[in-house]
């Protein structure tokens, strides 16, 4: 059976990334300031009214950020009149999880968890570089363990200038080709790059060391690319995984859905 088409919001520190899915494929993906909540809005309008009398067609909503999320979730149901489902409310994460109790996990690291899983289906990293750059483990057999959050780049270069009296406010870059920085600009962008790709290294070694095995890597976020576009440790970069996770969710519960026995069927018992 296909899946129903999909709009996917994933609402983030400093972004809201929109993603519109046509039988579990992302056919559109679009990324905005979350500050900007009237340009989100125009946008959900433009691609809902293109898939909105198609059958089982929803919208849902992950989010670390509630102050964007709940307007946003209230303006969307205002104004098209339908539910906005909240995944890992209305809808669960389809991953397992071995964590402390009453842990409570960032939905994005879990969805980014779940599509990876499902993607590869064998124990693996999963570097999310964005705002925060985490680095989270699953094994073998499709359970999260959890993992490591640190400072992402913009956060680093942000500090180092509010922190000293002469270090500039800079944007993230790959810095250049030369083993050191020649002026003060590359110099702490070489230190931000270098310091993020050594954690992830130094991470993936200690997860292999526990796991007894070398996970494979997937590598997400928006400075994904930069970070790691040419590091042999990356197998892949996927830029839409966490919108994929949503998908995989969706998916799994309407899967959970058909399975489920209905009072009909009881009654005809």
């Amino acid at each position: 059976m296909p899946a129903p088409p999909l709009l996917a919001l994933q609402v983030g520190n400093t972004r809201v990334q929109l993603g519109r899915f046509e039988d579990e494929r992302l056919a559109e993906s679009l990324r905005f300031p979350n500050t900007d909540l009237a340009s989100i809005v125009n946008e959900v309008t433009r691609v809902w009214g293109e898939m909105k009398d198609e059958a089982q067609a929803a919208i849902a909503i992950a989010s670390v950020n509630e102050k964007v999320a709940k307007p946003l979730q209230s303006m969307l149901e205002d104004q098209f009149g339908v539910d906005v489902y909240r995944i890992g409310d209305d809808i669960p994460v389809p991953i397992g999880e071995s964590l402390d109790p009453e842990t409570i996990v960032g939905v994005d690291r879990l969805l980014n968890a779940a599509a990876a899983w499902d993607r590869l289906k064998q124990a693996c990293v999963i570097v999310d570089a964005g705002t925060a750059v985490t680095v989270d483990f699953v094994d073998g057999e499709g359970t999260f363990h959890g993992g490591a959050i640190g400072p992402g780049t913009r956060l680093q270069l942000v500090a180092l200038h509010e922190h000293t009296d002469a270090l500039p406010l800079i944007e993230f870059r790959a810095p250049s080709d030369e083993p050191w920085g020649r002026n003060t600009t590359e110099a702490m962008l070489r230190g931000v790059y270098e310091g993020v790709r050594g954690m992830v290294w130094r991470l993936v070694e200690r997860y292999a060391q526990g796991y007894g095995a070398f996970p494979l890597v997937i590598a997400t976020g928006g400075d994904a690319e930069a970070l790691f576009g040419n590091d042999e440790l990356v197998n892949r970069i996927v830029p839409d995984l966490t919108l994929q996770g949503m998908a995989v969710a969706v998916r799994h519960a309407l899967a959970d859905d058909e399975r489920a026995p209905h009072a009909d069927d009881d009654a005809n018992d």
